[in-house]
């Protein structure tokens, strides 16, 4: 097994940022990132991510570092954002797919890459803060598959996802504890929203790890499935049903369900009312409230 793959395992310590910031610390112990463009498209060539659009409208993300089981190192986090900014800009993807393999989701962070940051390093440098853009800068819809292990950085990666769905199999958990350090990439802070305080804090100060069974049952995970097969078959369904609908509808719906986390109920009600009267000045609403009426299927137009 890959040293990194091995010790992630052991601890899952949080995942990695971009080169940008990790060059500034210790760059002679740091892998040189390249991201190839294709010479005839233009289009950039992944080593450490796939990239492929299985069904209409959907943009499937695959992190594949095999031998690490994904270990989240600062080269796959370079595609990762990417990839995503890409699909973000893509006029024909509506909704985004990402996941593992079958034996890990991402089975944490490599550690050699944070090993040697030190605290003044981090702190000026706003080391990992470049996560924050799967939450603010993608406004479409992002599903995770997760089967075997998400640990660590994984665990915090798959918890940025707007729906997550797993195998009752798949091994969650936040065990940066045993390594003298806590999540770094919202751990504490989505999994306390998802499964509330006494059992975050157990989960976080124990470093436990906990099954996708579990996974469902708490609330991290919308649906769990007994077989990888079925996992990436109904992510996959539901992906293309987001992606059947107005692109106006579904980025407003993400909008107003993520402003539940931040409001008020009084404020969050205020301001999903407000949202809701803009939509009627969409093109789409009319054509499917239209449609509902004359029982046809919508045409969306996307405006």
């Amino acid at each position: 097994m890959h040293p990194a793959a091995r010790l992630a395992l052991r601890s899952g310590l949080r995942s990695v940022g971009t080169t940008a910031q990790l060059s500034r610390f210790q760059p002679s112990t740091l892998p040189r990132v390249v991201v190839r463009f294709s010479s005839t498209g233009g289009n950039p060539q992944y080593e450490f991510i796939q990239v492929t659009e299985p069904r209409p409208g959907v943009g499937q993300i695959t992190l594949n570092r095999p031998k690490a089981l994904n270990a989240l190192s600062t080269p796959l986090i370079t595609e990762l954002n990417l990839a995503l900014s890409s699909f973000q800009s893509s006029p024909t993807t509506s909704c985004i797919l990402l996941t593992g393999s079958e034996k890990a989701f991402a089975a944490g962070a490599d550690i050699k890459e944070m090993a040697p940051l030190t605290f003044s390093s981090a702190y000026t440098n706003s080391f990992i803060e470049s996560w924050s853009n799967l939450t603010t800068a993608l406004k479409k819809p992002l599903i995770a598959a997760v089967s075997g292990h998400a640990l660590g950085g994984g665990c915090e990666l798959a918890l940025m996802a707007d729906i997550l769905y797993c195998t009752k199999t798949a091994n969650f958990g936040q065990p940066e504890i045993k390594l003298g350090t806590i999540p770094g990439a919202g751990g504490s802070q989505r999994l306390t929203r998802a499964v509330g305080k006494a059992k975050a804090m157990e989960l976080i100060l124990t470093g436990k790890s906990f099954s996708g069974e579990e996974a469902e049952k708490w609330g991290v995970a919308a649906r769990s499935y007994g077989s990888y097969e079925e996992l990436m078959e109904q992510a996959l369904k539901t992906a293309e049903v987001i992606a059947g609908y107005s692109k106006v509808a579904v980025q407003a719906a993400k909008e107003v369900v993520n402003k539940s986390q931040d409001l008020g109920l009084r404020d969050g009600v205020e301001f999903e009312r407000r949202v809701f009267h803009a939509l009627f000045g969409s093109e789409d609403q009319k054509i499917g409230m239209k449609a509902f009426a004359e029982k046809k299927k919508a045409e969306w137009k996307h405006q």
